[in-house]
């Protein structure tokens, strides 16, 4: 079966549940030309070059906005802005503290379940966990979840490889990212009256970073931080729960010795991640692998392809999460390493959050 043929399986909804038979199938020839004129890499050091390459953009090839939209040297200032109140020096700080609060919510939704013999791991856990979490963390009225979800989802529809996202779609994501940033509009300005120990509180009073930003860009990342805040978390946390059960011997351990969870979790990153593909724009011509990648053309990069590359890790359709233990006699760094959050410049800024709520 040619790669190109695989990769429009992989785009149907039919293979959703199993695609990695299919990416095996599109490393065999690693860098493709599809009939639309884009460009689908699938290896994990083509992958990571091109993540680091500044010949790709991330400008206009999706539709969530923000800083993620972006390339350097706006993409470092806005991003330094925003990590000014959720980053180093005070990311850990601020997400440790979010350590109780996280129990408390787990604990509680998890009580909610207490007598019943029948449970939407979806609807029940592993959706308002990271949405409350993230309401919390930013300063969004939880009761307001039922306006920004219809938001989210439509944004998220209108996310993806081209050839899957439809323009009706797109023009859906567009107007539900207009609405948000209407709804943070009046939210920043009742956090700048009245500011609590919030995130959005934290940055709309802080001078430097409102003299440093536009109004807009403003209410776009504080729209990315709420949508790309929950969304991923969800599929992790419910991939993970598959997984496990499918790997009933590593969720028995994980009852066994608690701690064993924090490298589950980095092998769920790897194994069965919540973001498959990620896409980019050539600014240049791009030679890889004996193909040139004209300058405009759109790259698909297939990061849950490139985690799963046997060149790059042993075994890779085992899920091992001792892989990532450093105490291991043969521990080896690369194999370590994945693609769960990106890489390069935009790798993940909730990264911290989502291992804690996972």
């Amino acid at each position: 079966m040619p790669a190109a043929s695989a990769f429009e399986q992989i785009l149907d909804y039919t293979n959703r549940a199993d695609p990695y038979p299919l990416y095996r199938q599109l490393r065999t020839t690693p860098v493709v030309r599809e009939a639309d004129g884009s460009f689908v890499v699938s290896r994990y050091r083509d992958i990571v070059d091109l993540l680091h390459d500044p010949r790709t953009s991330s400008r206009d090839v999706v539709t969530l906005e923000g800083f993620i939209s972006t390339d350097p040297p706006e993409h470092d200032r806005l991003r330094g802005l925003m990590n000014r109140h959720y980053g180093p020096p005070e990311t850990p700080a601020r997400i440790d503290r979010m350590a109780p609060e996280l129990l408390s919510i787990v604990t509680e939704l998890i009580d909610r379940l207490t007598g019943r013999t029948e449970a939407d791991l979806v609807d029940d856990f592993a959706y308002p966990l990271p949405v409350t979490a993230i309401c919390r963390l930013l300063g969004v009225p939880l009761e307001d979840e039922p306006r920004f979800h219809a938001w989210a989802d439509a944004i998220v529809e209108g996310i993806g490889p081209q050839a899957s996202v439809t323009d009706e779609a797109r023009r859906r994501a567009g107007a539900a990212f207009a609405e948000m940033g209407r709804y943070f509009d009046t939210l920043l300005d009742a956090h700048q009256q009245m500011p609590g120990e919030d995130l959005l509180s934290a940055i709309v009073t802080d001078e430097g970073t409102r003299e440093a930003m536009s109004r807009a860009q403003l209410l776009t990342n504080a729209s990315l931080l709420l949508v790309a805040g929950h969304e991923t978390t969800v599929n992790l946390i419910t991939n993970g729960m598959l997984t496990l059960l499918r790997n009933p011997e590593m969720l028995e351990r994980i009852r066994q010795e608690p701690e064993f969870v924090v490298l589950a979790v980095e092998e769920l990153l790897r194994y069965e991640p919540p973001v498959h593909m990620l896409i980019r724009k050539a600014l240049d011509d791009i030679d890889l692998d004996g193909t040139t990648i004209p300058a405009g053309a759109t790259i698909q990069l297939v990061l849950a392809s490139g985690s799963r590359d046997p060149d790059h890790v042993r075994d890779p359709d085992r899920f091992d999460p001792q892989r990532h233990n450093l105490r291991r006699i043969d521990f080896s760094p690369q194999e370590s390493q994945h693609l769960g959050f990106g890489g390069g410049v935009h790798h993940c800024f909730g990264a911290p959050l989502a291992r804690l709520e996972t």
